[in-house]
């Protein structure tokens, strides 16, 4: 089993008990999903390659930090938008790709119906985001998807993970960094994390 970071920050333990909560308002569940998105995507980018640059202050040039690569995000849609809507801001200049993957709800296996990615996929850091991992069916279908089109530095960003969709990924893509908030348990019968915090995506967009 891939042996993901677990962000333990006070911060974004907070929000996601605000996300667990059964009576968060579609509203709030936005904001709180938003803002656990900036902190999972600052752990994520701990680590990311920079190159050295110089800048001219107001009164002299000193030395600063850029990306080394391009920053591709790829929100598997639709619930991953809501947390590339966090993001985005924080990267603007990142590339934003997507991937359309629905769940058949009576095998929970995934069913890819659209991708639209970019030619720097090789040459870039590509941050998979999902609210939720867990079969790990989307976000192996997604991995490969990206893979093919020349991925190599893939790191996903969920918020709630569990084991079942962690043994997964690590049995087909074991080169993927999974950075999440929470390790749930396992999954019910109709394959939902528990506890979990329902569908992502009905509770972030009320539909």
């Amino acid at each position: 089993m891939i042996s993901p970071v677990i962000v333990v920050h006070p911060l974004a333990q907070i929000h996601l008990t605000e996300l667990r909560r059964q009576h968060t308002s579609c509203g709030q569940f936005r904001w709180h999903l938003q803002r656990l998105a900036e902190i999972l995507f600052t752990e994520a980018t701990r680590s990311l390659a920079t190159a050295p640059v110089r800048v001219q202050t107001p009164l002299v040039e000193t030395a600063g930090s850029a990306f080394a690569r391009s920053v591709v995000l790829v929100p598997i849609l639709r619930a991953g938008l809501g947390l590339q809507e966090a993001i985005l801001p924080l990267v603007p200049e990142a590339t934003v790709a997507h991937v359309g993957i629905a769940r058949d709800e009576a095998t929970a296996l995934p069913m890819p119906y659209y991708a639209k990615l970019p030619a720097v996929l090789k040459e870039a850091d590509v941050f998979l985001l999902d609210p939720m991992l867990a079969t790990g069916g989307s976000a192996c279908s997604a991995v490969t998807q990206l893979k093919e089109a020349g991925a190599t530095r893939i790191t996903l960003i969920c918020v709630v993970s569990c084991p079942q969709g962690l043994q997964a990924l690590a049995a087909q893509h074991p080169d993927v960094t999974v950075v999440t908030a929470a390790v749930d348990p396992g999954l019910n019968e109709r394959s939902y994390i528990v506890p979990g915090l329902g569908d992502a995506g009905d509770r972030c967009f009320g539909t």
